[in-house]
């Protein structure tokens, strides 16, 4: 997780994930454009662990927080050139803590499947659909995706974790588990010196809001 060698920002002509677009449009009579991108949606599980009474995040290296950490150390380059070298960064510099989370790209799939598929692969925790509470559904980056994210809630025990979790090493994954003790939650959500997504804000706010009085925590 902390050791990131070799890295060199280049051109994405293509990707499964990403497709950058320009819309054109008029507004009240005033011609204007926005750049946006066409993503997928996707699905994020918060879980409760009762057996350790903690909650269930991630953490993962994310580029887009090295360049927030060091500013200009991810410089844009030409489309046509080849890739830029970067010195050295610490892999630390770019981990953020989230939600186990994954894309709506499977066909077939619903997204209580996936949220259980995404659970076993990132966390190692067997999950049914019917384990499943859907939390919300929210719109994720607005003003550059529109896409939409649903977040459900789980809680496990540790009997439940039949797998190693940490991610797909074929997709490249590298995924940390880490468990929050409830006693911390609040002040971890409300720590801005900790990278997090907004998802593990709302869900802690969440969880002590609706979960734990009904649970005696």
């Amino acid at each position: 997780m902390e050791r990131i060698e070799g890295a060199a920002v280049g051109p994405c002509p293509s990707s499964v994930y990403l497709c950058p677009l320009r819309l054109h449009y008029r507004q009240n009579g005033v011609q204007k454009s926005w750049d946006f991108m066409k993503t997928h949606d996707s699905v994020a599980i918060l879980l409760f662990n009762s057996s350790r009474r903690s909650l269930v995040l991630v953490r993962q290296f994310r580029p887009g927080e090295v360049e927030r950490r060091f500013p200009g150390s991810l410089a844009a380059v030409a489309q046509d050139g080849p890739p830029e070298l970067l010195p050295a960064l610490p892999g630390s510099a770019g981990v953020t803590v989230e939600l186990c989370a994954g894309l709506m790209d499977q066909p077939g799939l619903s997204m209580e499947q996936v949220a259980c598929k995404e659970a076993w692969e990132e966390c190692g925790y067997c999950l049914a659909p019917s384990d499943l509470r859907r939390v919300a559904t929210y719109r994720s980056g607005v003003g550059l995706t529109g896409s939409s994210q649903t977040m459900f809630y789980a809680e496990v025990t540790d009997a439940q974790r039949g797998g190693p979790g940490g991610g797909l090493a074929e997709e490249g994954e590298l995924i940390e588990v880490v468990h929050l003790p409830l006693d911390g939650a609040q002040a971890f959500a409300d720590n801005p010196n900790i990278p997090k997504t907004l998802g593990v804000i709302f869900g802690i706010s969440w969880f002590l809001s609706q979960v734990a009085p009904s649970l005696g925590l």
